[in-house]
């Protein structure tokens, strides 16, 4: 049995060790499912921090924070209420890879964050410093059942499940030049000690590293000479909860400058004073989002690279300067920084910095993001290899999720790689051996024409509703819109328009074709210069529709060719998914199967054949033989 080591302090049923981004998802889902839960922290003061950019969504992470809040998690909705600035990326491009982004008011989101934690029903915040997690061996295997934590005082609270979102604090150390502080990121306390309980666990730990910028004082920068960059006329929210309506607001501005040759030959001169070049730091760092010298060393053709000025909130003078992170000493950031247009006279509020810190190899996981050797022990965000807000919080509510669902009883929520990117996130963490922090984009996604930031919630919704974070009206405003959306693509492949000279002009006015006989408004919605809007010329009986139907309609008739074609793809990727791989396989009684192959398999234990497929190392030959394999010992059963 397990030894408490301590003073029982309090049962619950969950609790989640850090608040940042994943942990503060992980610990609202499993309080909003009516579990007890107790949310750790080092300090109150950090909850939901943003330690480095100031801004939620991008690229391919806009499309988390829509499925996070499609499944009920508090994300998007709490970047509605505290942005500064909006924009849609990637609005020349197709739809697949439009992605929300917005600049918060970093002290803001964190406020506001910690509100809704503080006032949500079963769930208690705590200021404390987890040390160790308490556990008890099963009789019958080898693995391990979570029954508790001990803080740094002593006290233990026994629970049920654990949820670990640590972040960048286990062991953490930032370094910049010489200089090494023992903290976590912006001067908080590290987290020093659940590193070595983890370790007791079995638990295998790497290092990896991130990094982060300068910020400056506002009044020291000329942004005359930078390009002014703007947000969205229209503000699209985050949230299909929140009414487009209400966020229309004035915007704060933000700007564009680059590095030139002169910034180059500085850091080149300096590389030797770098922890990164200097073999200080030992973690691994984001492949995707280098540091400045990275960028100079490794891309050492370009002339100049770009870096954005950003505003850190409404109520602070701090300017984030995107893109140009670094661990170089104070006096050379200074020197570099000086040489960007706009920034010849700059004064550094906080040194760019590079953080170190403990985190796990993910393929210890199962993709419901419990560890295989831990029963009721959860973990999602950085802790997992991965970096960014939007991928942590996209952990944490699955996290959270399945610890619920682990301890309610119920069918655990995993999303495969056609359903969400969350599913593609994690597939990859779990699946794949990442030795560096892992990043998401589009790129990784297959089937992104289906999986759009703007239908998250016709995905989704359902899901969240089945769990009991959707509300009955959120769930039922979403079948509505659906409805809407289906109707209105039948009507249009059902109205056809004739050859007269009221829709011959109509085509001249914006340079189309004439009409085929009997062509419908959606064959003509399909050519590149009409759209829905045009088409309300020629199409009087049209009803009123809301904004968020309207683009639907329009990208379901536009792409429905490839959309069918991805939806095919899927089918046969569905059906590898189903073919599940039972828990007590022996893989050394598999014959035929690669020395490699068989290494890989016992190690990962993968829950499908689909899984098993994905796994490096794993050939389509092993899977041939694999699945032969599963159908002789379906038949002996």
């Amino acid at each position: 049995m397990f030894q408490k080591q301590g003073f029982l302090m309090d049962q619950v049923d969950v609790c989640v060790i850090g608040a940042g981004h994943a942990g503060c998802e992980a610990a609202l889902a499993c309080a909003r499912l009516g579990l007890e839960t107790v949310i750790f922290t080092v300090s109150v003061d950090s909850i939901a921090l943003m330690p480095c950019n100031p801004n939620v969504g991008g690229s391919s992470k806009g499309h988390l924070v829509r499925e996070v809040d499609a499944l009920g998690g508090e994300m998007g909705k709490n970047i509605d209420k505290t942005f500064i600035q909006s924009k849609m990326l990637n609005v020349s491009k197709g739809p697949a890879v439009h992605s929300l982004r917005a600049q918060a008011d970093k002290a803001d989101y964190s406020r506001s964050m910690r509100g809704v934690l503080e006032r949500q029903e079963h769930l208690t915040v705590k200021q404390a410093e987890v040390t160790d997690l308490l556990w008890e061996e099963s009789e019958k295997d080898s693995i391990k059942k979570i029954k508790g934590v001990k803080t740094f005082t002593g006290a233990v609270y026994e629970c049920r499940a654990v949820v670990l979102c640590t972040g960048t604090y286990l062991r953490a150390r930032c370094l910049c030049g010489e200089s090494i502080t023992y903290t976590g990121p912006n001067g908080l306390q590290a987290a020093n000690h659940l590193t070595d309980s983890l370790k007791d666990m079995g638990i295998e730990l790497r290092r990896f590293k991130t990094g982060t910028p300068a910020r400056m004082e506002r009044k020291s920068l000329d942004f005359s000479k930078m390009e002014e960059q703007l947000g969205d006329e229209r503000i699209v929210p985050f949230s299909f909860s929140t009414d487009p309506d209400t966020i229309q607001k004035e915007q704060v501005s933000c700007y564009l400058t680059y590095t030139n040759e002169k910034t180059h030959e500085i850091i080149r001169a300096n590389l030797d004073r770098s922890p990164i070049y200097a073999g200080i730091i030992e973690g691994t760092g984001p492949r995707y989002c280098p540091s400045i010298e990275d960028k100079v060393v490794k891309f050492a053709d370009k002339e100049r690279h770009q870096v954005f000025i950003e505003p850190e909130g409404l109520h602070t003078d701090e300017m984030y300067v995107g893109g140009m992170s670094s661990s170089l000493p104070e006096d050379v950031q200074l020197a570099m920084y000086r040489t960007v247009p706009g920034l010849e006279h700059c004064k550094i509020v906080r040194n760019a910095y590079a953080i170190e810190y403990d985190c796990i190899d993910a393929t210890q996981l199962y993709p419901t993001l419990e560890f295989k050797k831990v029963s009721g022990l959860f973990a999602g965000g950085q802790f997992n290899g991965s970096s960014g807000y939007e991928e942590a919080a996209a952990q944490g509510l699955v996290a959270g999720i399945n610890a619920a669902m682990w301890i309610l009883g119920k069918e655990p929520l995993v999303l495969d790689r056609s359903e969400a990117y969350i599913g593609v996130l994690i597939d990859d963490l779990v699946t794949k051996e990442n030795f560096e922090p892992y990043r998401m984009m589009t790129s990784r996604a297959e089937y992104r024409l289906l999986l759009r930031q703007d239908n998250a919630d016709l995905r989704l919704r359902e899901k969240g509703f089945h769990i009991g974070l959707v509300s009955e009206e959120e769930y039922e405003a979403v079948l509505k819109k659906k409805s809407l959306i289906e109707q209105e693509i039948r009507r249009l492949k059902s109205v056809t328009v004739g050859a007269s000279e009221k829709y011959q002009v109509f085509l001249e006015k914006y340079g189309s074709s004439p009409l085929k006989t009997g062509s419908s408004l959606a064959e003509l919605m399909c050519r590149p210069e009409l759209d829905y809007k045009k088409l309300g010329e020629i199409d009087p009986e049209r009803k009123e529709l809301p904004e968020d139907v309207i683009d639907q309609v329009e990208i379901e008739i536009k792409y429905e060719g490839y959309i069918e074609r991805q939806l095919r793809q899927v089918e046969q990727f569905k059906k590898m998914e189903k073919k599940k791989i039972p828990v007590d396989i022996d893989y050394d009684a598999v014959p035929s199967l690669r020395i490699e192959a068989r290494q890989k398999l016992k190690n990962l234990r993968p829950v499908s054949v689909g899984q098993a497929s994905r796994i490096s190392g794993v050939s389509p030959a092993d899977i041939s033989v694999l699945l032969v394999y599963l159908e002789h010992r379906k038949e002996k059963i």
